[in-house]
């Protein structure tokens, strides 16, 4: 950077904390606001890549990129050159008329989806002019002044200036297994390695345990991160959906090329008018592209986005919104899903399960002494009754971490020193090796132990959360320097007794479970939390146990045995992070849509790893940036609406998959049979033109349309073979009626060219717009199923204009001349007949195939 030493990590590590803030030109009070603000107008926002700045005339202008677009422009400036005047202008116009309609679209899609995504932003506490403010993570720059905490995400490279306990989990870039602690100390030595770089913390990972204060070195793209960006050019992971609607295009694109030049030979040889027969392919390539699929998926994203932060649900990728409605597993922790997430101590009792004020007095210790991570049993602890601690000090602490599950302070009162261990009763009861508690105290035997190990099943039985207490009598000060404690120290415990939490299930959640379970999701308990509480609490909800799998009975298993074992498994405890990682791959692998729900730092893994990542919007900054959905409160019931939600956005965006694949691959054969058999075209360039863009026009109102309670009653998944099927059967049911127009127009009316291109315009827009009312819906159309007021006018209004026009002096700009009376009523017949064939031809095929 400029005015700044251009010097690596190392450097910084090796220097003395307050040379490393001089050269920075910072202190103990952070920097100023002004001198902040000029040094991110100087250098940059801390972002790894510039979001471009989109200006909506540049916007406009790139939809003329699309190759269609590009296709009829020239079609227009041909028919210019060759004086036909009129086509040209009315191509000029239908241009412009759907760029413009595509463009205020897709804007108003993305101004939703980027305000929608503005509402979580990464926020940091930097110190500024010696007060601690909240930031958002763009606005830090070089020399500020960082306080993190347990759950925090780190937003900078930066050197630690002050720490206690500070262990930080740096996997994600050094590959490391274990948090590694990082402290203010210079580091001499070799320091050749990221991991060997002990005092600095790295953009990207995140804080574990512990407090730090750090000063900013690196930022943005500077980082170690940032370099790793720069050089690696990462494509995200396309979705289900995604890649189905991509097979689905390339499909309609390469069939649409060859049945387009096969109709320009035939009809350039037929015919022998190049330029028509040049006009009329391109109008038909026009016709049977789904050209407005784009637009209509950008909608029903965006808007499914709004409807589902309405219900408290916020999406951070639009491109999940499908893969939610997919979801058939949801992987979840049991706390604040199932249970109140209200945590309240009931009950301190020895090893006989005796109530014990020994254990309250030395439980509270420990929670009123740690500082690492915030714990809501600490806080219960705290608030359960007033102790007298007075005469007690903090002499250090060891902080808990995921491996040892357990923590301990070390306090003085007098000349006593004491080392009390509170965790998971497991861990903390190995480490005993004796007990204290009157005629039960002495040494651990196997019968005692039976009895401690009896009293904490008994605890987690009637549905307690339990921890352990332990305490260790200690030397009073070391010789030569302040004795610094480590997990080393926890041996040799004197077993004190249990407190016993209760966190009790939610008084509204049965209903809901019965409801997911309905949907055709099934729930699966991942937790880290023992089996006897989680089967407590799912028996209190009537949660079907299929059954239980504890965490080590996976290590010797293959992923082949596992990906059998889990499809039996309802309860997964005491399972640590990397294990639910097996999990989520294992149902993945089976052909499952895994949603996984968590909020803590230990979630973050999962949270990736499964096709949906849940979250919600307290949760800690590594497990809301690795999420894909954030839910505004930790609740199955607003996670339930979401997916409905999602189904209902991918309901509509069959629709006009559907009704698009099924009508164009009809009228590929009807065109293919006109030019051969007719003596002229069946329709003008020009007309083929209108009317597509008359029914484009009557599809824009889909997204909004109503979703029948049937259809998201379970999961949707892309299905290419189904609509295959459905794209021959309906096709051809298409193709028929226009065969049976053709003959009813040439040979029962016997109309001139202009008076049978009318007539089969006519007909083609009337069952093409209206065919979306039956295949919207597996029920009776407008008996049990009525489209939503947007899409019954958008249809019926483009119907009338269509066969209105030929009467009115503007149809003969089109080359479209008045039918006499019975033959609009044969179209009538033929249009009304189409959509009851239609409607039996859904029932049978609906019988035989299930999307």
């Amino acid at each position: 950077m400029r005015n700044f030493p251009q010097k690596k990590l190392q450097d910084y590590a090796s220097g003395e904390t307050g040379g490393v803030l001089k050269e920075l030109r910072s202190g103990k009070s952070g920097l100023s606001h002004a001198e902040a603000s000029r040094r991110i107008m100087e250098f940059g926002k801390n972002i790894l890549v510039e979001e471009a700045k989109h200006f909506w005339l540049m916007d406009f202008f790139n939809e003329f990129r699309n190759p269609l677009i590009i296709t009829l422009i020239i079609a227009a400036t041909i028919s210019a050159f060759f004086k036909e005047t009129v086509n040209a202008v009315i191509i000029f116009v239908m241009v412009i008329v759907s760029t413009l309609l595509n463009f205020f679209q897709e804007y108003k899609a993305n101004k939703a989806a980027h305000d929608l995504k503005a509402r979580l932003n990464t926020i940091v506490t930097v110190i500024r002019e010696g007060t601690k403010k909240d930031v958002d993570i763009k606005y830090i720059c070089v020399g500020d002044l960082v306080y993190l905490n347990a759950g925090d995400l780190i937003p900078a490279d930066a050197r630690v200036i002050e720490s206690k306990d500070f262990f930080v989990n740096q996997s994600s870039l050094t590959g490391e297994s274990f948090p590694c602690e990082k402290t203010d100390r210079p580091i001499k030595g070799d320091i050749s390695g990221l991991d060997k770089l002990n005092n600095i913390v790295f953009s990207g990972t995140n804080v574990v345990t512990g407090t730090a204060t750090v000063v900013v070195l690196k930022t943005g793209k500077e980082t170690e991160f940032g370099k790793i960006a720069n050089t690696l050019n990462q494509r995200e992971e396309i979705s289900e959906f995604s890649t189905g609607i991509n097979r689905f295009s390339n499909m309609i694109m390469k069939t649409t090329i060859f049945i387009v030049l096969m109709i320009f030979m035939i009809n350039a040889l037929m015919k022998k008018d190049v330029l028509e027969s040049f006009l009329f392919a391109i109008a038909i390539a026009v016709g049977l592209t789904p050209e407005l699929l784009p637009m209509i998926l950008s909608i029903n994203m965006s808007s499914g986005s709004i409807n589902m932060a309405k219900k408290g649900v916020i999406v951070k990728k639009l491109v999940a919104i499908p893969n939610f409605g997919s979801m058939d597993v949801l992987c979840t922790d049991k706390t604040g899903t199932l249970t109140e997430d209200r945590i309240v101590v009931v009950k301190c009792v020895n090893g006989e399960g005796k109530e014990s004020d020994r254990v309250l007095l030395h439980a509270y210790l420990n929670s009123r002494y740690q500082t690492g991570i915030t714990n809501p049993m600490d806080k219960a602890l705290l608030n359960f009754r007033k102790v007298d601690i007075s005469g007690y000090r903090k002499i250090d602490e060891i902080p808990f971490d995921f491996l040892r599950k357990r923590m301990s302070v070390v306090v003085q009162k007098g000349k006593d020193r004491l080392l009390i261990c509170k965790g998971a009763p497991e861990e903390v009861m190995e480490k005993s090796v004796r007990i204290l508690d009157g005629p039960f105290s002495g040494a651990v035997t196997p019968a005692k132990k039976k009895v401690m190990m009896k009293t904490y099943e008994n605890l987690s039985k009637d549905g307690y959360r339990v921890l352990a207490i332990s305490i260790r009598k200690l030397p009073d000060g070391v010789k030569g320097g302040t004795k610094i404690y480590e997990p080393a120290d926890e041996r040799d415990l004197t077993f004190l007794g249990f407190i016993a939490f209760l966190d009790p299930a939610k008084t509204d959640v049965k209903k809901v479970i019965d409801e997911i379970e309905l949907s055709g999701i099934e729930i699966k308990i991942i937790t880290g939390d023992n089996e006897l509480v989680t089967k407590k609490i799912c028996d209190e909800l009537e949660v079907n146990i299929k059954g239980i799998m504890l965490g080590h009975e996976i290590d010797g298993m293959t992923d082949d045995a596992l990906e059998v074992a889990v499809e039996k498994v309802t309860i997964f405890a005491r399972f640590s992070p990397d294990e639910k990682n097996r999990i989520i791959r294992a149902l993945k692998q089976n052909g499952h849509v895994v949603g996984y729900m968590g909020d803590g730092i230990n979630d973050a893994p999962s949270l990736k790893t499964a096709d949906i990542g849940i979250s919600v919007e307290n949760a800690v900054d590594v497990a809301r940036e690795s999420a894909d959905m954030i839910l505004t409160q930790k609740s199955l019931r607003v996670l339930l609406d979401g997916i409905l939600e999602g189904r209902k956005t991918f309901g509509n965006s069959m629709k006009y998959i559907m009704m698009g694949v099924s009508s164009n691959f009809g009228n590929m054969f009807s065109v293919i049979g006109a030019v051969l058999f007719l003596p002229f075209l069946p329709m003008l360039p020009i007309q083929i033109l209108l009317n597509n863009l008359l029914y484009d026009f009557s599809q824009i109102t889909i997204p909004g349309d109503k979703v029948d309670e049937e259809y998201i009653r379970s999961p949707k998944r892309w299905n290419m073979p189904f609509i295959k099927k459905f794209m021959i059967t309906f096709g051809l049911m298409s193709s028929l009626f226009d065969i049976i127009t053709y003959l009813t127009l040439f040979f029962v009316l016997k109309l001139p060219e202009s008076g049978f291109q009318t007539g089969w315009f006519m007909e083609s827009l009337a069952t093409q717009t209206l065919i979306i009312h039956v295949i919207r819906t597996r029920l009776i159309p407008f008996k049990q199923s009525t489209a939503s007021t947007g899409l019954l006018a958008s249809t019926i209004s483009v119907v009338a204009i269509g066969w209105i026009l030929p009467f009115t002096p503007l149809g003969t700009l089109f080359g479209m001349s008045p039918l006499p009376p019975l033959g609009i009523f044969l179209l009538i017949i033929i249009v009304i007949v189409y959509l009851l064939l239609v409607e039996a031809g859904k029932r049978i095929f609906y019988r035989r195939y299930s999307f």
